[in-house]
Parts: structure tokens; C-alpha cells; sequence
């Protein structure tokens, strides 16, 4: 038993199948299997209703000059190559429908493989519930700069010493004040030139210039000579 008619549809659905996971009638190159069937056609197939025998058809027509050197018997008909009966479906148009019974349908194995699917998901969450655990408890860095401030007096007659011990007065969580100089600005005017430390989601530093400036009895005016990230 081959190929039924080809120019019917049971024929051709027949053959569209037989290609769904084949290239070639037979083999794996072109040959007089491929010739004797594509002759069986009088046009090609429907490429939407027989998208596997159209995909043939139009391969096999590249080597329509070729077709007297293919291997193989050019004698036999085409009905002579294709499935066997028992590879054959009751109604190559329809897909047969399985028996309520039928035996491939019970999955001897599911319970195994639902019961292994259980543990490697729990194992998952139990690694993922580590791992955000261990990142939690890890220390987050902090973020620090350190900061040059300039602090500007009224005149040359301010007093420096008291102007430097109101600005080093100021106490903040994240804040460490470090060394300072006395800075010549010129017609005997110095300014206090400060270092400090900020953790950078504690103080804000315009803010820290603001209550600085604040002092006005002493504090013209205040302003970042440089900024560091530690």
C-alpha cells in the first residue's frame, strides 16, 4: 500500500502528512520516488491546506531538469512508495479520535514527576528565602562625602573664634567636623575654611549651609569649595 490519489484530498493529505517530517519521498536526496509522485500532480498542492506537500512540490521542481539522472527505478508508479497500512489514519482528513479508554492517556508516571516538580519548586523558595535572608542581614554601605566649606564673615572685625565655635556647634547624626584654617580674602578679611564628613542620607548640606547662616550676627555667607565622595 502507497499513496492513495493524490489529486483527491485523502491523497493529498495523505502525502502532506507523510512529509511533515520528511524532506524526500524516500531517503534523504531527491530521487525517481520523488519524480514518480511529483508527476501525480497536476499542479501543485494547496500551500495553505497542504503547507507540507507544497513545501516538496516546490522543492522538488528546482530539479525538474535533472529528473532522467535521479537515482532509482523510474518505472514504478508513485503508488508504489508512501506509509504502509498500518501507518495509514482511518481518514487522512480527519484526525482519529481516541477511544475514552485509550491506554495513552493514563500517565503511569505523573504522580513521580508532579511529586519531583514539588520539591525542586520548594527547594527553590527555600534557597530564594536564604538568599534574601543572608542579603538583609549583609551591611548596606554607606554613603559619605567629604566636604570643604568656606564661611564668609561681615567685615574684618568679626570675631572668628566665636564664629567657628557656633558653626562647630551644630551636632547631626552622620556629621563629624574635621579641620579648619583662617583663609585671607583680602583688606584683612578672613574666612573660616572647615572640613567635614556627612553621611549622605543624613544631612543634607544645604541644609547645614542654611542653619550656618543662620549665625548672621558673625555669617555673611557660606559655599562649597569641594565635594568627595569617600
Amino acid at each position: 500500500m502507497g499513496f492513495a490519489d493524490v489529486l483527491t484530498d485523502a491523497g493529498a493529505t495523505m502525502l502532506n502528512s507523510w512529509l511533515t517530517t520528511r524532506s524526500y519521498i524516500v531517503g534523504t536526496a531527491p530521487s525517481q520516488a520523488d519524480v514518480a509522485v511529483f508527476k501525480a500532480f497536476s499542479s501543485a498542492p494547496d500551500s495553505e491546506k497542504y503547507p507540507h506537500a507544497a513545501r516538496w512540490y516546490k522543492h522538488i521542481a528546482t530539479y525538474e531538469s535533472e529528473f532522467a539522472t535521479l537515482p532509482g527505478d523510474a518505472s514504478k508508479a508513485y503508488s508504489t512508495y508512501g506509509p504502509e497500512d498500518a501507518e495509514i489514519p482511518v481518514n487522512p482528513g480527519k484526525p482519529e479520535e481516541k477511544a475514552a479508554d485509550d491506554d495513552d492517556d493514563v500517565d503511569l508516571f505523573g504522580s513521580d514527576d508532579e511529586e519531583e516538580d514539588a520539591e525542586a519548586e520548594a527547594l527553590k523558595a527555600k534557597r530564594l528565602e536564604e538568599y534574601r535572608k543572608k542579603k538583609e542581614a549583609k551591611p548596606k554601605t554607606i554613603a559619605k562625602s567629604i566636604v570643604t566649606m568656606d564661611v564668609k564673615p561681615w567685615d574684618d572685625e568679626t570675631d572668628m573664634v566665636a564664629l567657628e565655635a557656633a558653626v562647630r556647634g551644630i551636632e547631626k547624626e552622620g556629621l563629624v567636623w574635621g579641620a579648619s584654617t583662617l583663609v585671607a580674602v583680602g583688606f584683612g578679611i578672613k574666612k573660616l575654611q572647615i572640613n567635614l564628613v556627612v553621611e549622605d542620607e543624613k544631612v543634607s548640606t544645604s541644609d547645614l549651609q542654611e542653619e550656618i547662616e543662620g549665625f548672621d550676627e558673625w555669617v555673611q555667607s557660606t559655599d562649597i569649595a569641594a565635594m568627595q565622595k569617600l
